[in-house]
């Protein structure tokens, strides 16, 4: 018996095409075994491309399971952000959802209309981990192009995160971040020994819109340089509210980042800290999408 799924192409944390992070969203994917998962994310062959299900326990609205051309991954925000992207675009849709994935359960929050709506994504905060040690800081650098003068003396290189980890690398400033020349073999081999599946590189740029600029290179997971990641500005936002680079504020803590222009791929993401006391209670990840195409796919 043929099943028949839609399948979405969406650019996330950007309005225009062509630019932000790509995405693909398969609605109705019930139908579909793991190995089908898995072969319409090889062809589609995004970084990642979000699958919706129906809901399975009370607890939640839907489920999105999420695959990159290589495996199943946990969690991935800017997938999430371009899957209610299209799932708003109905009317009488929610404004409120909870979704259940690999990772867990989060809540998603539709604000605005049209066009203009943002997709508001809250999560519990990322642990913060270890700071990498001497050897390895070298290794890093080393594997980036950089020396020691070129880090932000302010930032720490710190794993951030626990089912998804990132190494985070404070530098002084957007200049580095253009001079970057990574070995993509080192960083896959470094990933392994300090337990960081991708680098994320940032400035505090503190620009009129934006407060950082970065880049984030994970060849592990079979991304060479991911254009905008939501997950890895939650984690910044967590670890400068730890290293007190923003301060909090019982209204919440915002900031926006600017990734991707290296790669022609501008895009902003957008973070909300909220606090209890000092400690950073929840992150909102927010961001708007673009639909490129949509078509339907018969099995």
């Amino acid at each position: 018996m043929s099943r028949t799924v839609q399948v979405f192409q969406v650019d996330a944390f950007t309005t225009r095409r062509f630019t932000g992070n790509p995405a693909g969203v398969v609605l109705h994917a019930d139908v579909l075994s793991d190995d089908e998962m898995l072969a319409i994310a090889r062809e589609l062959n995004n970084a990642d491309t979000a699958f919706v299900l129906k809901p399975d326990a009370d607890d939640h609205d839907l489920r999105v399971r999420f695959f990159t051309p290589r495996t199943e991954a946990a969690f991935v925000g800017h997938a999430t952000v371009a899957a209610h992207h299209v799932l708003s675009r109905r009317e009488g849709t929610a404004r409120q959802l909870r979704q259940k994935q690999r990772s867990g359960m989060v809540d998603i929050a539709i604000r605005g209309e049209g066009p203009e709506r943002f997709v508001a994504i809250r999560q519990s905060p990322p642990p913060l981990g270890r700071e990498i040690n001497v050897r390895e800081r070298l290794a890093v650098l080393d594997a980036l192009a950089l020396s020691s003068n070129d880090l932000d003396t302010r930032c720490p290189m710190q794993i951030v995160g626990s089912s998804s980890t990132r190494l985070l690398i404070g530098v002084r400033s957007a200049e580095q971040l253009r001079q970057l020349k990574p070995d993509m073999t080192r960083l896959n081999t470094l990933s392994a020994q300090i337990g960081a599946a991708g680098h994320f590189v940032f400035a505090l740029t503190r620009a009129a819109e934006t407060l950082t600029t970065s880049r984030m290179f994970c060849p592990a997971l079979g991304i060479p340089e991911d254009p905008v990641s939501g997950n890895a500005h939650g984690m910044l936002g967590c670890y400068l509210a730890q290293h007190r680079l923003i301060e909090p504020s019982s209204d919440g803590t915002r900031f926006s980042g600017a990734q991707g222009q290296w790669l022609n791929r501008p895009g902003r993401v957008d973070i909300e800290l909220e606090f209890d006391g000092g400690t950073v209670a929840a992150v909102w990840i927010v961001g708007q999408a673009v639909l490129v195409f949509e078509t339907t796919l018969t099995l």
